[in-house]
């Protein structure tokens, strides 16, 4: 039998599974019975099974037969899933820290709690945030090619809810929106509690397909489009000015939104301009500072068209009200006295650092990345499957994504995701060892 057909038998069970097509307990043939069904040499039926169970879709029971397991992976595996056993090196999510962070929000909260207006922000406050603040934002994005005024600011929860609000208060349920086939899985989330169907645009080596894009114009109503022009998650893409200007010409011609995901552009230096400065008109810009000062920092910002600034703070009310005071006031004298900046400015260096080590680690593997970002793409062998080496690596104590949490169409590709920024150097060089053997093991 050929490799393509074998293979291609495995990811057809895997398919079906996943979907539900195979509940969880059905009962499959016996290796004699897919044997003849397929019209395979029994060894080969016997490794088709074999390689689902190592993918950890299947289980064997001596005696009783071969059964859908109840679960495709256990907690921890896919960006969707949070929980990851204790001891085991976190691949699959980012929150990049550098040391002395801790210190600063000791001297911050002391600061705070000498500040002449600490009561204040026990009270509820504007939904959009306080007016100094906003225009702090403004001063800050004024470093990152973006000039706007405090009143298009909106300060939110975390970047994942302006993405959320933006959603909310600017589509309705049934529009189209136009999104990388590889994409943020929190987007894609968000899009499905709001009733939106995504149409994926074909990637190419250099970037998403715009001529994709201008297709899918002509034959839909698409409403929006999503885009990562700026360290793209998950590819590391920093994209051209030729091609920003192209799809803000596109958006234009069609009538687009355009909602700019900046959450990871502070790792760039010297990018092009935001297409929220190339057509600030029709581009929601939305960002934060989990991955730039902590994760646990849940403040985030929407940059608006004035036009759309009421709609968006009526979601913000609606989600949140409004967010936390002092959380708010914190990151806002952060970015005042250089904090931020430094912090940016160190994250940088550690990425950067990170991703030549990843690169070492890993030559003569084909993957995609920038030399600044926390993360990796790594395409695996044509004879590899990325549900069975995510499963060996989790043995291993190694936590990964595989790309179906990021991908908006089918098929998925054989691939995973490395996040780079969450363990020390010295842990990130001994799970990328396991992550190089696992794959050799699998591809010979």
């Amino acid at each position: 039998m050929a490799r393509a057909r074998y293979k291609q038998l495995v990811d057809a069970f895997a398919a079906d599974i996943r979907s539900g097509v195979l509940a969880p307990g059905t009962r499959l043939p016996t290796h004699r019975e897919l044997a003849a069904q397929e019209r395979l040499a029994l060894v080969t039926a016997s490794r088709v099974y074999a390689e689902l169970e190592a993918m950890g879709l299947i289980s064997g029971e001596t005696g009783r037969g071969t059964f859908v397991r109840e679960t495709a992976l256990p907690p921890g595996q896919g960006v969707d899933q949070q929980a990851v056993a204790a001891g085991t090196l976190d691949l699959n999510f980012n929150y990049p820290a550098v040391p002395g962070q801790a210190e600063l929000l000791r001297g911050a909260l002391r600061q705070l709690a000498s500040a002449g207006d600490l009561e204040a922000l026990l009270r509820y406050q504007p939904h959009a945030g306080r007016s100094h603040e906003r225009a702090t934002v403004a001063r800050h994005l004024a470093c990152r090619g973006l000039a706007v005024t405090g009143e298009q600011v909106l300060i939110v929860s975390g970047a994942q809810h302006g993405l959320a609000t933006t959603l909310m208060a600017l589509l309705k349920p049934g529009d189209v929106v136009a999104t990388d086939a590889l994409t943020y899985p929190g987007f894609k989330v968000t899009a499905d509690a709001q009733g939106l169907e995504l149409q994926a645009i074909a990637l190419t080596a250099q970037g998403p397909d715009l001529d994709a894009l201008e297709r899918l114009c002509q034959r839909r109503r698409v409403r929006a489009v999503y885009a990562m022009p700026t360290v793209h998650n998950p590819m590391g893409w920093v994209l051209d000015l030729a091609w920003r200007e192209r799809l803000v010409a596109i958006a234009r011609k069609h009538g687009l939104l355009i909602i700019e995901d900046a959450a990871y552009a502070f790792l760039a230096d010297n990018p092009p301009v935001p297409l929220a400065a190339l057509a600030a008109e029709i581009t929601v810009y939305v960002s934060g500072f989990s991955k730039s000062v902590a994760t646990g920092l849940r403040v985030g910002y929407v940059v608006a068209p004035p036009a759309w600034v009421a709609s968006i703070e009526r979601a913000i009310r609606c989600t949140t009200w409004n967010t936390p005071g002092v959380m708010t006031a914190m990151a806002c004298a952060w970015i005042d006295d250089g904090t931020v900046a430094r912090l940016e400015q160190e994250k940088r260096d550690d990425a950067r650092q990170r991703q030549a080590l990843a690169r070492e680690m890993l030559e003569g593997l084909e993957y995609i990345g920038h030399p600044d970002a926390y993360f990796l793409w790594l395409p695996l062998p044509e004879e590899v499957r990325a549900d069975q080496v995510a499963m060996a690596l989790l043995h291993e104590q190694v936590s990964v994504s595989t790309a179906g949490p990021f991908a908006c169409a089918a098929p998925v590709p054989h691939a995973i995701r490395l996040a780079l920024g969450s363990v020390t150097l010295e842990e990130l060089r001994t799970a990328l060892s396991k992550v190089r053997q696992v794959i050799a093991h699998y591809a010979y």
